[in-house]
């Protein structure tokens, strides 16, 4: 155990704003006494994706451990992108909440779980911050010990993304062909609307009619503006559809079925 002098909770709070709001350069974290973070967990571990429009709201959760507790409210997390140069930083988001919800796991071990929001049109600076972002996190312990934790998680925030398909002609002659198309769009964070993602290898799946599973008949690249254009026979009724495995950016993502009437 390690003890100072007074440490107040409002101080303790402070002392977390100052410390936690602006990330600027990477640096080392901040330790005083025994106290440590064990585990920071973002959006349930799930990816946070953002579209164009709608708040993305999201939650961190931060357990932390002291041999004399955790002064609960004092646990304070923040996700950022981009340290700059200058000491400023891109994508800077911060709780709403900053005392959070905070459940006791023993005499020794704190998790506060703290809300906070994403706007598309103000957070991810540009397209370019899509993908890891870093959280740091703060806490407090009753004796006064206190932690900083520089990059005490990652989380990948990404640019939402949709697919489209469309099968034809319908009904179709078993063993002809029939046209399959569809597009690949996904946010962008400087227009505010949704573009084709080009190049990108997405596959083509079919369903027979009575079954439960897909299988992947190809792979189809998309064009310089997205869209999907390919052809396959016609063999028996069923469903198709597009499946984009997504990448470092944007998420996995698949069409609605198209059904296909085979005579």
């Amino acid at each position: 155990m390690h003890h100072r002098t007074t440490v107040a909770g409002l101080a303790g709070a402070a002392l977390a704003l100052t410390a936690l709001a602006i990330p600027g350069a990477a640096r080392a974290d901040e330790v005083s006494g025994d106290i440590r973070i064990t585990k920071v967990v973002v959006n349930g571990g799930k990816n946070i994706v953002l579209g164009t429009t709608d708040v993305k709201t999201f939650t961190i959760a931060v357990t932390a451990t002291d041999d004399s507790g955790i002064e609960v409210g004092n646990t304070f997390p923040v996700m950022w992108h981009t340290p700059l140069p200058n000491g400023d930083s891109y994508g800077l988001v911060m709780p709403d909440d900053i005392a959070g919800t905070c459940v006791r796991r023993s005499v020794t071990t704190t998790t506060c779980t703290h809300t906070l929001k994403m706007n598309p049109r103000i957070h991810p600076q540009d397209n370019t911050t899509a993908g890891t972002w870093t959280v740091r996190a703060h806490a407090l312990a009753n004796d006064g010990d206190y932690i900083t934790k520089d990059s005490a998680a990652k989380a990948k925030v990404l640019r939402n993304s949709r697919l489209t398909v469309n099968a034809s002609p319908e009904p179709v002659k078993k063993n002809k062909t029939i046209t399959v198309t569809g597009a690949l769009t996904r946010a962008n964070w400087e227009t505010y609307k949704y573009a084709g993602y080009t190049k990108q290898p997405v596959k083509l799946q079919f369903k027979k009619k009575g079954t439960s599973t897909y299988k992947t008949l190809k792979t189809v690249t998309t064009d310089s503006k997205g869209k999907l254009r390919t052809t396959t026979k016609a063999t028996a009724d069923g469903y198709f559809r597009y499946s984009f495995a997504g990448t470092s950016t944007t998420p996995a993502v698949a069409s609605a079925a198209d059904y296909v009437d085979v005579t």
